[in-house]
């Protein structure tokens, strides 16, 4: 925890501003003036046709969920998408990668999961498996950005773990999804394509080769978050008369 501000500033810098943000929301202003914040905001058909890049922008500020009521569903959800996903492992992705990569991956995750699901939207109204009415639904808040990142975040768990994770990332959405027809709610599959997105990268060799090179620097050494022991078995080689190390 000493060492979290030092090796990812950006994240800390991310986290208090969402928190600043939801007391605002939740105490600073009226309710209607909240709804009036968020409705604007919010990623749904209408805001994406009217102002896209505010709606995709703004939406990330703040996170819909509850820091409070630790007894319901909603704290759940808070605490792996903002607890986990931004807190432990976008943290990890900004230490690992760079500040760069880390907005990358998250805005990425965001802003294609979002649009992607505003396809499928599209297609569910045509075929009247969704009301008219969700067209101007609220949504809003880090969960996809959240979600990618917890896909990538696979590379920092044992081997051992890796498949219960991957299994955990893609069903949690599953948890709570209201289905219609045949396709659970738009969040819920915003959800499941933002996991698809992250481990897709995963799949990308550059992306794994760029990011063993950025973290070799630390090689031989245990860094504040611990030992980087896969950039550490990528990067030292026999010749150089050094054994390499088991790797996770």
């Amino acid at each position: 925890m000493r060492a979290y501000p030092r090796r990812a500033p950006l994240t800390l810098a991310y986290v208090c501003l969402l928190l600043v943000g939801h007391v605002w929301i939740g105490q600073g202003l009226s309710a209607d003036r909240a709804a009036g914040v968020l409705g604007h905001l919010s990623t749904n058909l209408d805001n994406l046709q009217d102002h896209p890049l505010s709606a995709l922008l703004g939406s990330v500020l703040f996170f819909d969920g509850t820091l409070t009521d630790i007894a319901s569903t909603d704290f759940v959800g808070t605490f792996i998408t903002l607890g986990l996903g931004v807190c432990c492992f976008l943290a990890w992705v900004e230490h690992r990668w760079g500040k760069r990569r880390a907005i990358a991956v998250f805005l990425g995750g965001h802003v294609a999961a979002t649009l992607l699901t505003a396809v499928v939207i599209v297609v569910a109204l045509r075929q009247g498996w969704y009301p008219t009415a969700v067209r101007q639904s609220l949504d809003y808040g880090v969960s996809y950005g959240a979600q990618t990142v917890l896909a990538i975040g696979t590379l920092a768990l044992p081997r051992r773990g890796r498949l219960p994770w991957v299994v955990f990332v893609l069903a949690w959405p599953l948890g709570g999804a209201d289905w219609s027809a045949p396709l659970p709610d738009f969040t819920t599959i915003g959800h499941v394509l933002a996991a698809l997105l992250g481990f897709g990268l995963l799949a990308v060799p550059a992306f794994r080769r760029q990011g063993a090179r950025a973290t070799a620097p630390l090689s031989g050494a245990a860094s504040d978050f611990g030992p980087d022991r896969s950039a550490v078995a990528e990067s030292t080689s026999p010749a150089a008369g050094a054994q390499t190390p088991p790797s996770v």
